[in-house]
């Protein structure tokens, strides 16, 4: 089974063609995405698939088997494969993914990928957050023996931002996991620790539901933005400070997410499992 892998911002993923091969079970997935036993990854994308509602389909899977709604480097790595393919130009065009269809323009394949996010939501039905309904905006949760002030919100796939004066990596992994699997989040949650350097930058330490701490994330990069706009400590344009690198998004008065980010490519590997 013949993988390609990119990494978008250091968050790294298999692309796998069903031309080339049917998706593992989660087992598989699990396996092949390890750092040590597989090839290593944080996740697979499964596709081009065909769809009623777009010009393409795909599907994003975690290194834990589980399914992702949507990825915003996922997507940009996918858009850079359908490129390197011949399949798309610099024309804008589609894909369908479990967190909703979204628009796309390639301006270099590997430095300027440009993508439609779709609209952020802070409705606790939406997200989903458990209790009565209402905008998850500053509440209070209590993780890991400690009081967490948070915000939630939606762009296909759920987020918990906590709004801190300095960030760390440390705190990520310590809290993040706490949080992913809190019972107020009964999807689980994407977590994103979140520093506000001025009115136009942020910085981000992530914490993605079914794949641990992560180097960059681009939905993660949406949901806090747009909950530092939604807070009134930034303006519309943003650019997402993270250890992999940055983006830069632009956030609608309706918090429409567009984002525009780098994609490099990695390599081909072939999966042979002995097990």
């Amino acid at each position: 089974m013949v993988f390609q892998k990119y990494h978008a911002l250091g968050n790294d993923y298999f692309v796998l063609d069903p031309s080339s091969g049917e998706l593992p079970d989660s087992k598989g997935i699990e396996l092949v995405c390890h750092r040590n036993f597989g090839l290593g990854s944080d996740g697979i994308l499964y596709g081009p698939l065909p769809s009623e509602v777009a010009d393409f389909r795909l599907r994003i899977l975690n290194p834990d088997g589980s399914e992702a709604e949507k990825s915003g480097n996922g997507l940009r790595i996918f858009c850079r494969y359908l490129h390197d393919r011949g399949e798309v130009t610099d024309r804008p065009f589609t894909v369908e993914t479990e967190g909703g269809v979204v628009s796309a323009c390639i301006h270099d394949a590997s430095e300027s990928i440009e993508v439609e996010m779709g609209k952020v939501s802070f409705s606790s039905q939406v997200i989903p957050v458990n209790g009565e309904e209402r905008e998850v905006i500053q509440e209070t949760l209590e993780a890991n023996g400690q009081k967490v002030e948070f915000s939630a919100a939606t762009i296909g796939n759920p987020h918990c931002v906590v709004l801190r004066d300095k960030v760390s990596e440390q705190e990520a992994r310590d809290l993040g996991p706490h949080l992913e699997n809190h019972p107020l989040f009964p999807n689980r949650t994407n977590v994103q620790f979140l520093e506000v350097i001025d009115r136009g930058n942020i910085r981000l330490e992530i914490w993605e539901r079914g794949a641990g701490y992560t180097l960059a994330s681009g939905s993660s990069s949406s949901a806090a933005a747009s909950v530092a706009r939604k807070l009134g400590l930034v303006d519309s344009d943003v650019t997402v400070h993270m250890p992999g690198g940055l983006l830069t998004l632009s956030i609608s008065d309706d918090f429409a997410v567009r984002m525009t980010g780098p994609v490099r490519l990695i390599g081909e590997l072939t999966w042979t499992p002995e097990d």
